[in-house]
This record gives structure tokens, C-alpha cells and sequence, in this order.
């Protein structure tokens, strides 16, 4: 199966698509903590909440309303990894490239992901369907190189098993 008939041959932005009801959800929760020190970085985590990720127009939103430079508050959601400037796909993809995992080959697994998807690190396929993010160790260490797809395990991963993989979320995406 070709990338094209799954429907990933392209890299392309994700529109933005809020509601003004999630608009007006956020402009709420700010207007409730007007004026109180510290409250950025809860006024972020419920922009996340709402909107699931954190793109240029919540982040223009957010500092509009506060009177904070743009700047800032990129700074502050590109330092803290909890904040996501993408949106997630449906189906999550993580590999894990700690130590074991590497020296296992996880940094080609990763690759082929990032290939066949059509995506690089924190991107979401077009469609919504797919998100790729490396991470750390996921404590599966015996079972390296390992991928991660919506907390299912795949363990002692090749690269031909990649494919596989995503035509599987590929079929209950359809459903």
C-alpha cells in the first residue's frame, strides 16, 4: 500500500478549527484571573485543556487579553514540555529512543514512522489520524526497540513491522 492510498503523502498544517464556544470558555477562565499574579501559566494549561494544543491564534488570544507580549508566552510554551504547539492525532505515535532502544535501532524505526507518515517530530498528519513524538524510556527496556501507539506496546520493532503497524490504526480509523 502506497502513502498516497493511505492518505499520508503530504505534509501539511493542520488548520486551526476553535469554536467561540471554546473561544469564550478560555476568554472566561482569563477574565476570572485578571489581575492575580502567576496565573499564565494556569491560564495556558486551560487553553490546552480546551483546545488540546496550543496554536499561534489561543497563544495571540492569551496575550492579547492579558496585556503579555506574544513572545513571552511562546517562550513559556515552547520551555515547558507539558504545552504542545500541534495538535495530536487520533493515534499517537511514540518511539522510544533511550539508550537500549537506540542501540536497538529505534532511531531508524523512527525514521520510517516519520517517512511513512509524512511528519517529523510533534507534527500531526493533515488528516488528524496520526501525531509522531520521540520519547525517553518508557520502561520496556527488555522489549527494545519499542513504539508506542495510544499506550499499545510494540516491542522488539524492525523496520519492516512499521508499516504493519499503521495500516492497523489505518483500518480502525476507517471504522
Amino acid at each position: 500500500m502506497s502513502n498516497k492510498s493511505m492518505g499520508l503523502e503530504e505534509r501539511k498544517e493542520v488548520p486551526f478549527q476553535g469554536t467561540e464556544q471554546q473561544r469564550e470558555e478560555l476568554l472566561g477562565f482569563i477574565h476570572g484571573h485578571a489581575g492575580q499574579k502567576g496565573c499564565l501559566m494556569p491560564v495556558m494549561q486551560k487553553a490546552q485543556e480546551i483546545y488540546g494544543y496550543l496554536p499561534q491564534e489561543v497563544q495571540k488570544l492569551i496575550a492579547d487579553e492579558m496585556g503579555i507580549p506574544m513572545e513571552k508566552i511562546y517562550g513559556v510554551a515552547t520551555f515547558y514540555s507539558q504545552f504542545h504547539l500541534a495538535p495530536k492525532g487520533k493515534y499517537q505515535v511514540s518511539v522510544c529512543l533511550g539508550t537500549a532502544c537506540y542501540v536497538k535501532g529505534a532511531g531508524n524505526i523512527y525514521n520510517k514512522f516519520s517517512e511513512l507518515l509524512g511528519i517529523g517530530e510533534g507534527e500531526c498528519t493533515s488528516d488528524g489520524m496520526f501525531s509522531l513524538d520521540a520519547c525517553r524510556c518508557v520502561g520496556a527496556c527488555g522489549l527494545a526497540p519499542v513504539a508506542m501507539v495510544n499506550g499499545d506496546v510494540y516491542g522488539r520493532l524492525t523496520v519492516d513491522d512499521v508499516r504493519g503497524i499503521l495500516d492497523k490504526y489505518m483500518k480502525d480509523g476507517e471504522d
